[in-house]
């Protein structure tokens, strides 16, 4: 074989070597069980009611409870022979609780907006580099688009991951766990969908969340949006009815 030739050849195995590692740096692997999330569950009880309204003020009092939670999600994370269930349930309280921990860091604020970092208009909060699992440095956009909305064909993720903020879904007051992760998914939705200050279903108008609007695609995979409300309201409405989008409240919320 000639010299170019072989140049040739290490140059493509090169560039596939190096596609493929940046295509796996979104999902990191582990060796480990799945962690136990009990110390998430304590700390939501105590810091969360059950309309998903946060004390962050007391969260900061058991930051040393929480910071040992978060250790623990970037010593030991997702593997192939985790289930889907146990990888989706790491994930939502991955987002959750690195979200909390992101609002101790810089308490108070009014609003998760307010943190700013990184080049005004172009870097959010959601791009700030403040955690690492498995030894890579994350923020909490790579974990909702590169991981959870492109590896899991489940559109309830949103209705699961908070943004701590007054329009987001409620913050469950308990950790996901891979055994009750459909219906705890389940009941967001319902509880989601049927909350009149995030979706008011009228009968010829709906008055949806920005949430169906900023992640359409992700819920008409298989069927219309208006489909896919019916599926989770209690009163049924005009297959014709007009949609709209509600105005969106950044406000923190808790306090």
């Amino acid at each position: 074989m000639c010299f170019l030739a072989r140049i040739k050849i290490c140059i493509l195995v090169f560039v596939a070597i190096s596609v493929t590692s940046c295509a796996q740096k979104g999902i990191p692997v582990s060796d480990c069980e799945p962690p136990s999330h009990q110390v998430w569950t304590e700390l939501l009880q105590a810091n969360v009611d059950s309309n998903g309204w946060v004390s962050y003020k007391d969260f900061v009092a058991d930051s040393v409870q929480l910071n040992t939670y978060l250790k623990t999600l970037s010593d030991c994370y997702p593997n192939p022979d985790w289930s889907k269930e146990q990888k989706l349930a790491y994930w939502i309280n991955a987002y959750n609780a690195f979200t909390v921990k992101l609002i101790v860091n810089h308490y108070p604020v009014a609003s998760i907006k307010d943190i700013k970092n990184g080049i005004p208009f172009i870097n959010s909060v959601w791009d700030i580099n403040f955690f690492k699992i498995g030894g890579e440095k994350m923020d909490l956009n790579e974990i909702e688009h590169s991981i959870l909305r492109k590896e899991f064909d489940e559109p309830r993720i949103h209705f699961a991951i908070v943004c701590a903020s007054e329009s987001c879904p409620r913050l469950l007051n308990e950790a996901y766990e891979a055994e009750t992760l459909e219906l705890q998914l389940q009941t967001q939705a319902i509880d989601f969908i049927n909350d009149t200050s995030k979706n008011i279903i009228g009968i010829e108008e709906l008055q949806l969340s920005q949430i169906f609007n900023w992640f359409g695609k992700d819920f008409t995979k298989e069927m219309s949006l208006e489909q896919y409300i019916r599926t989770y309201v209690k009163n049924d409405f005009d297959p014709k009815a007009k949609v709209n989008y509600m105005n969106y409240d950044w406000l923190l919320n808790g306090n």
